[in-house]
């Protein structure tokens, strides 16, 4: 599909003049360009078409991305860093809004974050230790913004009780004639439903606090400067009011993890512990001053919920005929689901191990309590 890139621009307070267009960067959901000046040296930025059938409420999610943003700055300034270059800035439009609606599409404009790079795959422990500071900073840093100023623009997003809830609704319909084949993985994935709403549950007794999250915490969200230090958090679609112990477990679900998400042979799923106890080492490092004792034993929790909860979205779109994920052949959704069940299991093996990493760093960091500064400026 082509757009009016010309007409859509001038919306937005830029600087310069023409500017070339192309596409940028792996995301699945928004459609992103580099918008670059073809007249000398100029600001170049990144235009993004926000999908509004994901996100149904733009102004919620805008408004969001504002609220945030202007208070990562905040206290970005206050610890001495350079909030140009480690968050976010969204240009605004000449009406003073931070989107615009165009050709049937909502449109934002941010700018573009030089000399910096981002990974889909973690392969150095200080790649994981830098991810496990980025994340936990993000999460300090918003530690005493009100969740009642964020709206939740996907509600239920990681709401495991009602994933349970569609995966029950479709394997009763069956829609597409796929149950009798997946009998076993049906079994296994509710022989686990009850241990896995322990974090909702701890969170409606008041056990867990609510805190705002980034809820999608791949590593590709992080973006490191030339020496590969954590410079800025990306993609605050999803940041939303939730509980630590998910953003931990899906950034650990992808970086522990030896093969990729969908792995065919799963005897080449194994688990790289040396990168989650990095991870977890620049996690903390950000965290310890805010955490209470019930988030960190949820920690680990949250690392066996997160693929849990990826094989009951999968399996569930698997039984309802493929609606939801992209697939690239007939049994990909199945493939997928039984990928994230072999690493919970590898995970629930290993469960005793990686609690024993988090609680003796913990422990460590008790005995010297001081928030590592991270700035890109150093």
């Amino acid at each position: 599909m082509s757009y009016n890139f010309k007409n859509i621009i001038s919306f937005f307070n830029t600087r310069g003049g023409d500017f070339e267009v192309t596409p940028f960067g792996s995301g699945h959901i928004n459609d992103t360009f580099l918008v670059k000046s073809t007249i000398g040296e100029c600001t170049c930025y990144l235009l993004q078409k926000i999908n509004h059938f994901v996100f149904k409420d733009i102004d919620g999610l805008m408004n969001n991305m504002v609220c945030v943003i202007h208070h990562l700055k905040e206290k970005t300034k206050q610890s001495q860093g350079n909030p140009e270059k480690e968050v976010l800035t969204l240009v605004a439009c000449n009406d003073g809004k931070y989107y615009k609606y165009e050709d049937g599409n909502y449109w934002r404009l941010t700018y573009f974050l030089e000399d910096t790079q981002s990974y889909d795959l973690v392969t150095t422990q200080k790649q994981a230790y830098q991810g496990g500071v980025a994340f936990g900073r993000f999460q300090y840093m918003l530690s005493d913004l009100d969740p009642a100023l964020i709206v939740d623009v996907i509600p239920d997003f990681l709401n495991i009780e009602k994933r349970l809830k569609d995966f029950n609704i479709a394997i009763a319909a069956n829609k597409a004639s796929r149950l009798s084949g997946v009998v076993s993985e049906v079994e296994y994935l509710n022989s686990w439903s009850t241990a896995m709403s322990d974090i909702l549950e701890q969170g409606k007794a008041g056990v867990l606090p609510l805190r705002i999250t980034h809820n999608d915490t791949k590593f590709n969200n992080i973006l490191l400067d030339k020496n590969n230090n954590i410079q800025c958090v990306i993609d605050l679609d999803t940041v939303m009011p939730g509980y630590v112990a998910y953003d931990f477990g899906d950034a650990i679900r992808s970086i522990i993890n030896t093969a990729v998400e969908d792995e065919k042979d799963l005897d080449a799923i194994q688990l790289n512990i040396p990168l989650f106890a990095e991870f977890t080492k620049g996690y903390l490092s950000q965290t310890q001053s805010f955490l209470t004792e019930a988030e960190l034993k949820s920690l680990i929790t949250g690392v066996l919920l997160l693929p849990y909860m990826q094989s009951v979205r999968f399996l569930t779109d698997y039984l309802d005929g493929d609606l939801y994920y992209k697939t690239h052949f007939a049994e990909h959704n199945l493939q997928r689901t039984r990928a994230q069940m072999q690493l919970l299991k590898m995970l629930d093996l290993n469960r005793n191990k990686l609690s024993d990493i988090v609680n003796t760093e913990w422990a460590q960091l008790k005995q010297n309590p001081s928030v590592e500064k991270v700035s890109a400026t150093e």
